[in-house]
């Protein structure tokens, strides 16, 4: 078993001015999904974007609105939100506070960075 401090996982660059962290994956041993918790200022946005994975997305802190084919939609802390494949999407935070939120993705899905360093908590 793994315990990690989000805040202590390495961030990277993402979209337009957000953070990504890899909190768990791979490196790991996860083996079936990535875990992924992103940083997003006012005004920020992730990548505008489609894939042929799912992916699930709970915020944590903030506000905003998704986008997709389906038109603009508004969520806020505590809002779980299902993205299929192939679906094009976007995450804006449209308050006044850093947007947060963990978002999961099979492992394949995870395009990324270094995993998080070892500290556990």
């Amino acid at each position: 078993m793994l315990l990690r401090d989000i805040n202590k996982v390495p961030a990277h660059p993402y979209g337009q001015g957000a953070q990504k962290r890899i909190v768990f994956g791979e490196s790991e041993g996860a083996p079936t999904f990535a875990m992924r918790v992103f940083d997003v200022p006012p005004g920020g946005a992730s990548s505008h974007h489609s894939h042929d994975f799912e992916h699930e997305v709970l915020v944590l802190e903030g506000e905003g609105i998704v986008k997709s084919d389906e038109g603009d939609r508004p969520f806020h802390k505590g809002t779980a939100i299902f993205i299929p494949p192939n679906e094009a999407h976007q995450l804006v935070n449209t308050g006044p506070d850093m947007l947060r939120f963990v978002c999961m993705v099979p492992l394949h899905g995870e395009d990324g960075f270094p995993s998080a360093d070892t500290d556990a908590e």
